[in-house]
C-alpha cells in the first residue's frame, strides 16, 4: 500500500462564471454561463490525490452549512478521508468567485470564511498519528497554521510539499521546513522579491536555483503550458507539458500537486512523479471547473503513456 497523502488547507465553494473576456477595473461584462462547483486549493489537491489513486486525508474547516456538507461529500466521493474536516458554527464556508474567459485564463477572488479559523492546534491534533507519507500545504489558511503544519510534518518524517499560493512573501523559517516547493511563475518571482511578468524557459534554471538558496530541498517550478522545471541541488531538468486545448486552468496547479504527491507516495522518483503530474494537469485544463476537471487514475496513466 502507498504512503498516506495528508492535505492541510482550504475548502471553498466555487461560483464560476464564463465570460468572453475578463473585465477591466470598473467594467461590467456579460457572462455566458454560471455554476457552483466544489473547490479550494486544499480540497482540490486532496480530491486530486484521491481520484488519482492515492490514500488521501483532508484537514481543514468548513461552516456548519449546506456548502460545507457538499464539500465534504465531494471529497468522500473521491475516496478522501474527511474526519479532519471540522464544521465551524456561526462562520460560513469559504467561497471563491471565479471568472473564466475563452482560452482558460481566469480571475479569482476568495472569501475565506471558516478557512481563516483553522488553527495550529487543529493541525497538531490531526497530525498526531502521522509518521510517514506526503504533506501538502498551500497558503489559503492562516500563515501560522501553515508554519505549524510544516514544522510538525517535518518533525514526524513526512515529506513537506508547499504550493506557495496565493502568492505572498514567506519567511525563511517556513521555507527551511519544506522538502519540495512548487511555485508557478508569479509566485516564484514574488518569493524572490521580483515583479517581472512571464518567465521564459531560459530563466527557469536561475529562478529555481535562487529559490533553493532560500531553504527548500527541492524546487519544482510550474511553467503552465511550458511544463515544469526541477532543481534539487543535484539535477536541474525541464519537463515539457503535453499539448492540449485549454478550456479552464482553474485547478491545473492543484491537480499537479495532488498527482505529484500520489506518485511520490507510491515510490516513484521525482522525475517520474513530475511526468505523471504534468500529464494529469494537462488533462485538467481541458475541462471546466476545479474538482470536476481532475482526471481519474486511468485517464492520467493513459495520457502519460501517450
Amino acid at each position: 500500500m502507498s504512503a498516506e497523502v495528508v492535505v492541510v488547507g482550504s475548502l471553498n465553494m466555487d461560483f464560476v462564471v464564463q465570460v468572453g473576456r475578463l473585465p477591466r477595473p470598473g467594467e461590467t461584462v456579460l457572462g455566458s454561463g454560471f455554476c457552483t462547483l466544489p473547490g479550494g486549493k486544499g480540497a482540490n489537491q486532496a480530491c486530486a490525490a484521491g481520484k488519482l489513486g492515492g490514500r488521501a486525508r483532508m484537514i481543514g474547516r468548513v461552516g456548519d452549512d449546506v456548502f460545507g456538507a457538499q464539500l465534504r461529500d465531494s471529497l468522500r466521493a473521491a475516496g478522501v478521508d474527511t474526519e479532519g474536516v471540522l464544521a465551524t458554527e456561526a462562520t460560513p464556508t469559504g467561497v471563491a468567485l471565479i471568472f473564466v474567459e475563452a482560452g482558460g485564463q481566469n480571475e479569482i477572488v476568495v472569501a475565506s470564511g471558516a478557512n481563516a479559523l483553522l488553527t495550529p492546534e487543529d493541525v497538531r491534533v490531526a497530525l498526531e498519528g502521522a509518521s510517514s507519507g506526503q504533506l501538502l500545504l498551500q497558503l489559503e489558511s492562516p500563515l501560522e497554521t501553515v508554519e505549524e503544519a510544516a514544522a510538525r510534518g517535518r518533525a514526524r518524517g513526512l515529506r513537506v510539499v508547499l504550493d506557495p499560493a496565493p502568492a505572498r512573501p514567506l519567511p525563511d523559517t517556513l521555507l527551511g521546513n519544506v522538502d519540495c516547493l512548487t511555485p508557478n511563475e508569479s509566485e516564484a518571482l514574488l518569493l524572490l522579491g521580483r515583479t517581472e511578468g512571464a518567465v521564459a524557459l531560459a530563466d527557469a534554471p536561475g529562478i529555481a536555483r535562487a529559490l533553493l538558496r532560500r531553504g527548500p530541498r527541492t524546487v519544482v517550478l510550474k511553467l503552465g503550458e511550458k511544463g515544469a522545471f526541477l532543481d534539487d541541488g543535484q539535477e536541474a531538468r525541464h519537463f515539457p507539458a503535453p499539448k492540449v486545448e485549454a478550456v479552464d486552468a482553474t485547478a491545473a496547479g492543484d491537480t499537479f500537486n495532488g498527482a505529484l504527491a500520489v506518485a511520490l507516495a507510491e515510490g516513484r522518483d521525482m522525475p517520474g512523479a513530475i511526468a505523471f503530474a504534468n500529464a494529469a494537469a494537462a488533462l485538467s485544463v481541458t475541462r471546466l471547473g476545479a474538482q470536476a476537471s481532475i482526471p481519474t487514475r486511468e485517464q492520467a496513466e493513459s495520457a502519460l503513456a501517450r
